[in-house]
């Protein structure tokens, strides 16, 4: 990092959501309660798989690590809000800043791989399911993870190579309540117009493309359901409603902040609460309220866990 971008800007400002008071607290309850939530929910769906010999198919298990990667995602932004909302300190360092957009990016490249093979495990499952155990192999499902992993790490170095040597000399004040490139970029003292190009490129564009890869491919497989069998089709189409759901949800906020062309109005700071707090609480609840053997699972940890307590 260069030393003088320390120097001149050692800390940004986030303006946050509000500069209302009484709104200020009702955020501070509504965020406080999400993220209460999204820990709960996420841990618990994680834990079931682990702990239940049952759920131990490449379906949960690829579940269970985009439960996971949620409450990581989650983590990255809730928990600073929530601080700055209470003490009205709405201040992050240089290299906070810099750490945040890194996780960020590397949580959000790791979500989008991990729902493609969501999406490829299904197709799998409905369309070849003799071959089901031969394909999703557990070497398979632990390549996918490590994958998804190594592509969410090249997606964020090959961002923040970009643009952590800009020079940083005049406002410091982030219209928004978590740092992200867009307007990280913008507080630079050079003309960013070329940088804010590359970021669109990468970013929107890998938004936009997993995106309909994601709705082509759901597509794909009810059309080969209803080719095989119509009374499997509504089934099928049950079954990816859910999937489907959670794809619109997660990815509609990110091609807004990337790819529209009025960045200074304030949408894409509210639309982001979808990304950091409901998908993430939708995710879990979508996947366990739809699924009989994951709430069966849950079922049994949780009275396992409260007869260990009555023993203790």
């Amino acid at each position: 990092m260069n030393e003088a971008n320390s120097s001149e800007v050692s800390e940004f400002i986030f303006l946050g959501l509000s500069t209302n008071r009484p709104t200020q607290y009702f955020l501070f309850v509504f965020s406080t309660l999400s993220y209460a939530t999204i820990f709960l929910g996420n841990l618990s769906v994680a834990l079931t798989v682990i702990f239940d010999s049952h759920l131990h198919s490449p379906m949960y298990f690829l579940l269970a690590n985009l439960s996971f990667v949620d409450l990581c995602f989650s983590t990255s932004t809730v928990p600073k809000l929530i601080f700055d909302l209470y003490s009205s300190h709405n201040t992050i360092s240089f290299q906070g800043c810099i750490f945040q957009m890194f996780f960020l990016h590397v949580m959000g490249g790791c979500e989008m791989v991990l729902l493609v093979a969501m999406a490829w495990d299904r197709y799998v499952a409905i369309c070849k399911p003799l071959h089901y155990l031969t394909i999703m192999s557990p070497r398979t499902c632990l390549l996918l993870l490590i994958g998804s992993l190594i592509i969410g790490l090249i997606h964020s170095v090959g961002q923040l190579a970009f643009v952590i040597h800009l020079p940083f000399c005049g406002s410091n004040e982030i219209d928004s309540f978590y740092c992200d490139l867009p307007r990280f970029i913008k507080l630079a003292c050079i003309d960013t117009y070329k940088m804010e190009f590359l970021v669109t490129a990468d970013s929107g564009l890998i938004s936009v493309t997993t995106f309909f890869l994601l709705i082509f491919s759901y597509i794909f497989i009810l059309f080969s359901v209803w080719k095989q069998s119509l009374g499997s089709l509504s089934k099928a189409l049950s079954t990816l409603s859910t999937h489907i759901s959670v794809v619109v949800l997660f990815f509609g906020p990110c091609i807004f902040v990337y790819l529209w062309p009025f960045p200074t109005v304030p949408v894409d700071k509210f639309l982001a609460i979808l990304d950091f707090m409901i998908t993430p609480i939708l995710n879990p609840a979508i996947y366990t309220l739809r699924n009989k053997d994951m709430k069966v699972a849950m079922k049994k940890l949780s009275k396992q866990l409260m007869s260990s307590k009555s023993v203790c």
